[in-house]
């Protein structure tokens, strides 16, 4: 096979995925659509078209795959309404059953979730009283859960099975091993990298059917995305189901604040975890509408916001507030303008143009980079004039590391602008990157609180 044939097979595999990805068509359906793409490509190549130029004619020629799937959608409206509706497809007895099983693993994992967080209760663990130790284990409880069920599902082979029981292993040994006081910054720091740590665990689960892809791992981060809407709306309901069991009991005299304390909100909430993940795997098309728009209407707003920002600090001319709020909150910013970054991405279509929301992108990417600096700048200087601590000394990695990830990201958008980077780069760039993150939260984890005598 010639090397012009491999790259169109790569650019009919980019199609294919994108294609899968509509829950409006079903397999028939894209294969359909691709015997005719691949009908018309022959045809342009053999009136002397370069096997590229004949791809992108032909995918112009057939029109937007949104038009594609509304029409799909509207000529099997009843379809879409019990894909909507009923869980995953049903097109036949197979089908069926493997949804049906489906739903008893999700509601046996999400069993185990809500029966782990209550037994540290049986040693003398309360929920409401012993934060040093729940905070840390918090995500011990219901990631592995939600990890089996997604590893379950992917059939993942015993090797795979073995380095995520040794890794959530691992993160309850870097929960409890150390001598942590309730004051200790390792606490907090443990706290909160913990659980990114063992999500990326979640993610290994998730492309356990194909550990090398990296549309696997860009599906990884679509599905990170899709969970937290679901997580979002369920969290809602939940709220909403709490203040109708205060109401009606206090109605009748009757105070439900201990069953809501101990168990509801914990049992719960560990339970959601695996419910999401369940929701996004059995009902994608659902959310898959709505999450592309959030990042499209918070882009253009976290821009505004950032640029406002360094207009502000500009005419202040002032500095920097350094302390562990303030470093959390920038942190927390610059992780969430990658966020925006890298799930825009994952629901891209590869093979447009760019756009006015590239621009929009690079704008967005532009600003957070500015304020990374400053912020790096700041944090380095305090390091220098006051010394290190736990807090300082993540913060600072972290701003490295994001740092390195957005000026390559801003220099690959700026090719895509340009027409001189394919889209292909950035999401590479973007999967190939994700390990980084993941082997820092371990740094924090497992390193920082030796390193810096448990403080």
């Amino acid at each position: 096979m010639t090397g012009g044939q491999d790259e169109l097979e790569e650019q009919f595999a980019q199609w294919r995925h994108y294609v899968q990805r509509r829950r409006e068509l079903r397999q028939p359906d894209a294969d359909e659509l691709e015997d005719h793409l691949r009908g018309s490509v022959d045809e342009l190549v053999a009136s002397g078209l370069h096997a590229d130029e004949a791809f992108l004619v032909a995918v112009k020629r057939m029109g937007s795959l949104d038009d594609l799937s509304r029409e799909f959608a509207r000529e099997h409206s009843e379809r879409l309404w019990k894909q909507l509706v009923l869980t995953g497809d049903t097109d036949g007895p197979a089908t069926s059953t493997r949804s049906r099983n489906d739903l008893l693993a999700m509601i046996a994992c999400a069993a185990g979730a809500a029966v782990s967080i209550k037994v540290p209760e049986l040693f003398g663990l309360a929920f409401e009283e012993d934060s040093t130790f729940y905070a840390p284990n918090i995500s011990l409880f219901a990631l592995p859960w939600l990890a089996g069920f997604l590893a379950w599902r992917r059939n993942a082979s015993r090797a795979v099975i073995g380095v995520l029981v040794a890794l959530f292993a691992l993160g309850a040994v870097a929960a409890n091993a150390y001598p942590l006081g309730e004051e200790s910054q390792s606490v907090v720091l443990t706290s909160i990298h913990l659980p990114i740590a063992l999500w990326f665990a979640v993610g290994l689960a998730y492309v356990s059917d194909d550990l090398r892809s990296p549309r696997r791992r860009m599906d990884f981060v679509r599905f990170t995305g899709e969970w937290f809407v679901y997580s979002v709306l369920i969290g809602l309901g939940g709220g909403v189901l709490i203040a109708f069991t205060f109401g009606t009991f206090e109605a009748i005299g009757i105070s439900p604040e201990t069953f809501v304390v101990q168990w509801l909100v914990p049992c719960g909430g560990m339970a959601a975890v695996v419910v999401a993940g369940w929701l996004v795997e059995a009902k994608q098309s659902v959310v898959e509408n709505i999450a592309p728009v959030l990042t499209r209407l918070f882009t253009p707003l976290f821009t505004l916001v950032l640029l406002a920002f360094l207009v502000a600090f500009g005419i202040s001319s002032g500095r920097i507030d350094v302390e562990r709020e303030a470093l959390i909150l920038f942190d927390l910013l610059l992780v969430v303008v990658l966020a925006l970054l890298l799930y825009t991405i994952s629901a891209r279509d590869p093979l447009a143009p760019a756009g006015l929301f590239d621009k929009l992108q690079l704008a967005l990417v532009v600003s957070a980079l500015a304020i990374d600096v400053l912020v790096l700048l700041e944090i380095t200087g305090r390091i220098t004039e006051y010394g290190t601590t736990p807090n300082k000394a993540a913060a600072l990695g972290e701003n490295v590391i994001l740092l390195a990830n957005l000026v390559w990201a801003t220099w690959l958008l700026l090719g895509l602008i340009r027409r001189r980077t394919p889209f292909a780069a950035l999401e590479r760039w973007q999967t190939a990157y994700l390990p980084v993150f993941a082997v820092w939260a371990w740094i924090v984890v497992l390193v920082f609180p030796p390193v810096f005598g448990y403080l």
